[in-house]
């Protein structure tokens, strides 16, 4: 695992929700190009990112897409994200953002709420395999 650099494109999930799993792992295939990087929102990785954007991790309860400069949380990082996929993702999720943010972000937090008892949760972050490990910033 490496340091990002300041230009790149990473993903920071919670590391304990099989939901956000399942989401890098449909990910990673469909980004054959591995433009995104991923990193769990408990991770030290992440604290030092969100820091550099003035968040707190401990005050976020999102997904996080940094990208360069930008920080994306909510439903705007879900289809930013999208917009960075192979297939029919990228249009999609510009359709998707076409959507007034409170309306979309009235959906992602609902999900989000209730992405436990849906989807359970692990009791340590995700491994990622040898393959993939590389996607990962430490």
């Amino acid at each position: 695992m490496n340091k990002p650099p300041r230009s790149e494109v990473i993903l920071l999930f919670d590391g304990v929700c099989n939901l956000c799993h399942g989401a890098v792992r449909f990910i990673i295939p469909r980004d054959p190009a591995g433009q995104i990087r991923f990193a769990s929102l408990q991770s030290e990785t992440a604290r030092h990112l969100l820091a550099g954007h003035s968040f707190l991790a401990d005050e976020l309860r999102t997904v996080v897409l940094i990208d360069g400069d930008r920080l994306y949380t909510r439903s705007d990082a879900i289809l930013r994200v999208g917009r960075k996929l192979n297939g029919w993702w990228p249009l999609l999720s510009s359709l998707g953002l076409m959507i007034p943010r409170p309306v979309r972000d009235c959906v992602y937090n609902w999900i989000a709420r209730n992405r436990y008892r849906w989807f359970g949760r692990k009791e340590q972050c995700l491994l990622p395999t040898p393959e993939i490990r590389k996607r990962f910033v430490e």
